[in-house]
């Protein structure tokens, strides 16, 4: 595997040398598509945030800045992750702010009916089986709460599928296939956006 294959596949969970480089290119590279994805989040006012696949931390960062009075709880299976948003959310996590745990999003050993809003920013291409994912985070999350995914890829531009076919485990979704799975897994309303210039997506599911 050539060295730009090795670290295009560190997206899927980011290990060693070239796993640090990834998470901190995920912070700057993603932050204005985690910034548009946020801006649709306007009525809610969480009091208990769950960000899954932290990545490199600063998402959680700009949704407790937006969400002054609430607490979040960032997870991701990957450990370099982990340490970066312990680094980035280190402030908040000594104000109490801010929790980071290792979990398995196809497992989630969190207490049930427990969050407000739960949030999956350039994630779930790599979940295993987005119908048993989606139920874990519907379980957690408190009737009424909300899930939000952003996505830079609507499943259907080109280059998203090039990357898809070198990057192993990866599968871009399409909003319809987004919703169809979020309704099985038992969410109530599902409301999709999608950027004007770009393929970005927000789908925001309501339990």
């Amino acid at each position: 595997m050539g060295l730009f294959k090795k670290y295009i596949n560190q997206t899927r969970k980011p290990e060693g040398f070239l796993g640090n480089m990834m998470v901190n290119g995920m912070n700057k590279g993603h932050s204005k598509l985690a910034d548009w994805g946020i801006s649709h989040l306007k009525t809610t006012k969480p009091s208990q945030i769950l960000d899954l696949g932290c990545g490199g931390g600063r998402n959680a960062d700009a949704l407790m800045k937006k969400f002054p009075d609430a607490t979040l709880t960032a997870v991701d299976y990957s450990d370099v992750s982990l340490e970066k948003t312990k680094a980035y959310n280190d402030i908040n996590i000594k104000a109490g702010r801010c929790i980071v745990q290792k979990q398995d999003v196809s497992n989630l050993d969190l207490e049930e009916e427990t969050y407000d809003l739960a949030t999956a920013f350039e994630t779930i291409y790599f979940w295993p089986g987005l119908e048993k994912c989606f139920a874990q985070v519907a379980k957690v999350l408190k009737p009424g709460g909300l899930f939000m995914i952003v996505n830079e890829s609507d499943g259907e531009d080109e280059t998203s599928l090039k990357y898809e076919k070198i990057i192993d485990g990866m599968t871009c979704y399409t909003p319809e296939v987004i919703e169809a799975a979020l309704k099985n897994a038992g969410f109530s309303q599902v409301k999709c956006g999608h950027h004007k210039k770009k393929p970005w997506i927000t789908v925001i599911a309501k339990k």
